[in-house]
């Protein structure tokens, strides 16, 4: 075992043309491994040879890379490993990519690589199979032919799809490992999968009451606009998208004060577009797995509706769809402890579903979402989707041939309908966006009315950066801060003098920043406690950099 692994590595690889110049560490996180792109090459191209092994030890099914920051900065760049059904990496595997993103020489990943290859038993006779897919970075290209230096070792199977969003890419696995079940490996599939059961539901909306099918897209300046723009074609005017922050050439312009993080972070509206009263604007990130709505008033008040919005109004929907159906149903939703207070009050005391909570990262999520019948999640910044137990889904689809009952049947066609428009994999932007859009036509509703349902708790985001990140440990989904010792007993001290005050701190899985969460009862009262929490971590944590004010 040791022979092949090793002429792979030295002889097949180029890997000399890729040392680590070892003056940086990285970590394979829940969103891969991100950093500035000028020190990703080597790490890309020992990735291209991981997963290549990750899909040896499956025999031969599909697995993915995907290269991408998201909604970083243009400058950087990272990496997602993608898993056979379409789900992120595993987390034992995670450890392997950081050791092996960090090996010092060429010897050290060869030793790496066999070991890999003796504890899962991975035999040389499974050709790898990797799919393989990039955002619009101007670096993306240049990292993608280390990648393949990586894959080509290993005399792989693959295909490089170009420029597509990371949902794309999670669901062409899932298509190709279930044999077409889920659909085809392609862009044609997935756009029509989604589109025509967007388009079945509309039809059946009669009355659209004050919904608007009017967007104005925010595709910041990333390869969700590009991906916008097809799916046009496929949409048949059942909405009416009005494209901004589409420019995908000028490359410094990728997630600059526009795209969903930057509308959920500063709570205001992208620049980058004429912001109009009652205008329904929808924003994505920048490879287009989150999203955000957001309208002002006639006061140019600004209302955010995010993750959390979301997760109240498709859960809701779902249970309503399930009383009408008549099936009896375990759903349940999943949060973080970044969602807002009174979401999680609204979905347990009026919606009446129960409501888990999980550390911060779309893998917890989507991990616990699977124990219930119908999970559904979203992470407060827009990234979530819903999951349907096989069991489900095929029950719905047999009562549905059989059930004579015109209420029940019609409940059992939308719940059909919901399902083909899901991307179960990983968030979507394009498919949540159709899942919203279908609940607001089918309540009659324009965003004012989605926002009234209930009312936010004021919130603040804040971060300290500090000499070492790994100093902070917590515990209860986050919401405790272990270590250092003693700071919990402050943040403890600090919130109870706020009404209805709540505030959590955690390490940044990537830099040497704590990030600060708050709500409370006004925004003033957020804002100052926000801040007397992000004091107190700079001065018991050795903060950099100038005093929190």
């Amino acid at each position: 075992m040791d022979e092949w692994i090793e002429k792979v590595v030295k002889q097949s690889s180029n890997i000399e043309l890729y040392p680590n110049p070892g003056n940086q560490v990285f970590k394979y996180g829940v969103s891969g491994i991100r950093f500035s792109s000028e020190h990703l090459d080597h790490v890309m191209h020992r990735m291209g040879m991981l997963v290549a092994l990750r899909s040896m030890y499956f025999k031969s099914a599909a697995v993915g890379l995907m290269i991408t920051a998201s909604h970083n900065p243009q400058n950087d760049n990272g990496v997602k490993l993608i898993d056979t059904q379409g789900e992120m990496l595993d987390t034992s595997w995670e450890e392997l990519a950081t050791e092996l993103a960090n090996a010092p020489c060429d010897q050290d990943v060869c030793v790496i690589l066999i070991n890999i290859a003796k504890k899962y038993a991975i035999s040389s006779s499974f050709t790898p199979c990797v799919f393989i897919g990039r955002d619009t970075r101007h670096s993306s290209k240049r990292l993608l032919d280390a990648v393949l230096y990586g894959v080509k070792a290993f005399k792989s199977n693959f295909e490089d799809f170009g420029i597509i969003t990371t949902p794309m890419l999670h669901f062409f696995i899932r298509c190709y490992n279930t044999n077409g079940l889920y659909g085809q490996p392609n862009e044609y599939s997935y756009y029509t999968k989604l589109t025509d059961s967007f388009k079945t539901l509309r039809k059946m909306c009669s009355d659209f009451k004050n919904y608007s099918p009017i967007i104005e897209f925010d595709g910041a300046n990333g390869v969700g606009a590009l991906k916008m723009k097809d799916a046009l074609v496929f949409l048949d005017e059942t909405l009416i998208i009005n494209m901004h922050n589409d420019d995908i050439l000028t490359t410094e312009k990728l997630n600059f004060k526009c795209g969903a993080d930057y509308v959920k972070s500063n709570q205001c509206p992208p620049t980058g577009m004429a912001i109009k009263p009652h205008a329904k604007y929808v924003s994505v990130d920048g490879d287009a797995d989150r999203i955000i709505y957001s309208f002002i008033d006639e006061n140019n008040t600004f209302y955010l509706l995010d993750g959390d919005r979301i997760a109240t109004l498709v859960t809701g929907y779902i249970k309503d769809l399930f009383t009408a159906s008549g099936l009896e149903i375990n759903v349940g939703l999943v949060q973080t402890a970044y969602s807002n207070g009174n979401s999680t009050k609204y979905v347990t005391d009026k919606l009446r579903v129960p409501v888990a909570c999980v550390p911060t990262g779309v893998k917890y999520l989507h991990h616990k979402a699977k124990d219930y019948d119908v999970g559904i999640y979203f992470e407060a910044n827009g990234h979530g989707t819903l999951l349907f137990k096989d069991a489900v889904r095929e029950l719905i689809r047999n009562q549905y041939a059989i059930e004579k009952d015109e209420k029940k049947s019609l409940a059992l066609k939308k719940l059909i309908c919901i399902v083909d428009m899901t991307n179960e994999t990983v968030g979507d932007a394009y498919s949540d966006m159709l899942i919203v859009e279908t609940v607001l036509c089918e309540r009659g509703w324009s965003l004012s009315d989605w926002y009234n349902t209930y009312s936010d708790l004021p919130n603040r985001l804040a971060k300290v950066i500090v000499k070492d990140r790994n100093t902070f440990e917590t515990d209860d989904a986050e919401r405790i801060c272990v270590k250092p010792v003693g700071l919990q007993e402050i943040i403890n001290s600090i919130v109870s003098k706020y009404p209805m005050g709540r505030s959590f701190v955690r390490p940044s899985g990537t830099e040497n920043v704590v990030r600060i969460y708050a709500e409370a009862d006004t925004k003033i009262n957020a804002d100052k406690l926000a801040l007397e929490v992000a004091t107190a971590v700079y001065d018991i944590a050795g903060g950099e950099g100038k005093r929190p004010e």
